[in-house]
């Protein structure tokens, strides 16, 4: 029988999570936001937390623990600031969970510890101008030369594409529509031929760094390759199916502080003599909310559980993501509305949370994509 009770590390987690996002991000928020600053020494003191590297065992320096864990901290993390929480997802489970999950034991070494407290961040490339979705005909690509691969293309839509120290690369080395054509290569940031490129101005999440990483004539040794060559792209998909534990997380921060936000607010606030959480108009609002997101809290948790018990969790992951991410744009439009006017001004936290929530049904594969996963998982059992 699944049992969800908080454990003493999840409570531990949770209060230490809290404790320095109050102190070290709260008062930055807004100056974050809207000068679009990457926290780059904020996120190394997360390092130093172990918050960057709570997944990777201890011998690489990490904090060696499981997913409700890290569920755990996203959420506290988030309900401060989605972007921080966005670049501390993608920074564990991305880049750094793809070194983890596909490095052999010498890559492992050289390059897990760095990450794991915040001495390296790290940056994932998969997507670029022309291909979202439709990875497979990426025009990113490597030729061997002896000893070496040289890349050359782009990737956009990169979580710290420019700030990143260490980026882990999807690059085609085979025919145009080949899942065998995809490998993944490590890039250091100093490495000749590799520089950011154009950082987006966002509508929300602007103080996740998301920025273009170009490629021109970028020599890489075998030594990087993360795997075999032609490994990719089925590496590619089972890193997103872990990321979109993160991104459930994500939305779920994102939905609970909305939430927790105009619960407060509705006790305080009085019209006709008395405050607007005694009427039902508003006091429905809150129990919706307030079963959905129990209702994506149990669909994260479980694709965590099926993750940490190494079984397959493709369709309970999509299903965690797809609908935790609309429940949080949800949650946050229905926050503004109990705010009323004071909601869509920057005084209230609620105005932020709905800019942020509506990446969260696009990033690491859409709502659309998500329903695809389901359906093609439900079709074929």
């Amino acid at each position: 029988m699944l049992n969800f009770e908080p454990t003493e590390n999840q409570i531990m987690v949770a209060q230490m999570a809290r404790d320095f996002a109050e102190k070290h991000i709260r008062p930055y928020v807004m100056e974050w936001d809207e000068a679009q600053i990457f926290p780059r020494e904020t996120m190394q003191e997360m390092g130093k937390l172990g918050l960057l590297g709570v997944l990777v065992p201890e011998e690489y320096r990490g904090a060696g623990l499981g997913y409700f864990e890290y569920i755990t901290a996203i959420v506290e993390i988030t309900k401060v600031c989605s972007s921080v929480g966005l670049s501390m997802a993608a920074h564990n489970s991305l880049c750094t969970g793809h070194i983890l999950q596909f490095g052999n034991e010498e890559q492992k070494k050289r390059w897990l510890p760095k990450l794991a407290v915040g001495e390296w961040i790290g940056a994932w490339g998969l997507t670029e101008a022309n291909t979202g979705s439709d990875a497979m005909r990426m025009q990113c690509v490597a030729k061997q030369d002896g000893d070496y691969w040289v890349i050359n293309g782009s990737k956009n839509w990169i979580t710290h594409g420019i700030s990143g120290d260490i980026a882990v690369v999807l690059v085609r080395t085979g025919d145009l529509l080949d899942s065998h054509g995809i490998t993944t290569f490590v890039v250091e940031r100093g490495t000749p031929g590799f520089k950011g490129g154009k950082k987006e101005n966002k509508l929300g999440m602007r103080a996740s760094e998301t920025a273009e990483m170009i490629f021109e004539d970028c020599r890489i040794h075998k030594d990087n390759i993360l795997g075999n060559v032609g490994d990719g792209f089925k590496q590619a998909m089972k890193i997103l199916d872990g990321g979109r534990i993160s991104i459930a997380s994500l939305s779920l921060g994102i939905a609970k502080g909305s939430y927790e936000a105009a619960l407060k607010y509705s006790k305080e606030r009085h019209q006709f003599g008395q405050p607007i959480s005694n009427f039902q108009a508003i006091a429905f609002k809150l129990a919706d909310m307030a079963v959905k997101i129990e209702a994506a809290e149990l669909l994260t948790l479980q694709a965590a559980d099926l993750k940490m018990r190494g079984k397959p969790m493709t369709k309970e992951s999509a299903m965690a993501k797809y609908y935790a991410s609309e429940v949080c744009v949800w949650a946050a439009t229905e926050a503004i509305q109990i705010f009323g006017g004071y909601g869509y001004t920057k005084d209230f936290p609620v105005e932020k949370f709905y800019r942020d929530s509506k990446l969260c049904t696009i990033g690491e594969g859409t709502s659309e994509i998500q329903k695809l996963v389901i359906a093609r998982s439900i079709l074929k059992d």
